[in-house]
């Protein structure tokens, strides 16, 4: 019974105690600046269709 009731203290304190969890920094950046690229990439490739696509979307809902 004692080792029980010290496991179950250890598991409370393991999940109350701070943790150092930084996270993978590299590997967000890696997904933000890949990310900036795609879309930078898609905006040259469709600069011409996504501003007729927006002008008409605009014209249609201020006049016929």
């Amino acid at each position: 019974m004692n080792a029980l009731r010290r496991r179950l203290f250890q598991l409370i304190a393991d999940l109350t105690s701070p943790r150092n969890d930084r996270g993978d920094v590299p590997g967000w950046v890696l997904v933000a600046v890949m990310s900036a690229g795609l879309v930078t990439a898609l905006w040259l490739v469709a600069d011409d269709a996504l501003t007729g696509i927006l002008d008409r979307a605009i014209s249609s809902v201020t006049g016929p």
